[in-house]
């Protein structure tokens, strides 16, 4: 795999981790004030959310690269 494509897996792995890991720990805010969307959470923790994230997505990199430089998986003819 060549750097270019690593850092497209990477890019494409870290949106989707990031997608999984939004939902997780909001809690809805218990007085919404005027104008604010009744189902906006009281504290989103992005700054966390985005830390995980690109550690997860840095592992599953990895493994993908070495998954595809290894001879276990290959989609060129024997």
């Amino acid at each position: 795999m060549s750097w270019l494509s690593g850092v497209v897996v990477f890019v494409i792995v870290w949106w989707l981790v990031f997608f999984m890991t939004l939902p997780v720990g909001v809690r809805r805010a218990r007085e919404v004030e005027r104008g604010n969307d009744p189902g906006a959470p009281e504290r989103a923790r992005l700054g966390m959310k985005a830390a995980v994230t690109t550690v997860i997505a840095g592992v599953l990199t990895l493994l993908a690269f070495l998954l595809i430089d290894s001879e276990w998986l290959t989609f060129r003819k024997p």
